[in-house]
């Protein structure tokens, strides 16, 4: 199996910085997709941003020119730079990936634990 493990969440006030990283570890032949959701109380999660291995990056309006997402193939790991943090950005961050186990398999999704991101002054 797959372990994700997210760190860098925490408090913050509006207009700070965090970095979210996500790191996949487990039998892992290869890596396709890297992504991040989020979910705020009482709403659904929603995409936040996402990594293709080729590095092509796509993301969610609402953080388009604030947050950056990057991917270490090498470390299995994906990266999620958030400035000029609001207080709507304020929910749980998921890392998210699907892995290949061998070479003709197909791909597999898997989700982290999540991670508490909290905006406020």
């Amino acid at each position: 199996q797959v372990q994700l493990v997210e760190s860098g969440g925490g408090s913050v006030q509006p207009g700070g910085s965090l970095r979210l990283s996500c790191a996949a570890s487990g039998s892992i032949f290869s890596i396709n997709y890297m992504g991040w959701y989020r979910q705020a109380p009482g709403k659904e999660r929603e995409l936040v941003a996402d990594i293709t291995s080729s590095r092509s990056a796509n993301y969610a309006d609402s953080v388009k020119g604030r947050f950056t997402i990057s991917r270490d193939n090498a470390k299995n790991t994906v990266y999620l730079q958030m400035n000029s943090l609001k207080p709507e950005d304020t929910a749980v961050y998921y890392c998210t990936t699907e892995v290949k186990f061998y070479m003709g398999d197909h791909y597999y999704p898997f989700w982290g634990q999540g991670t508490q991101v909290t905006v406020s002054s």
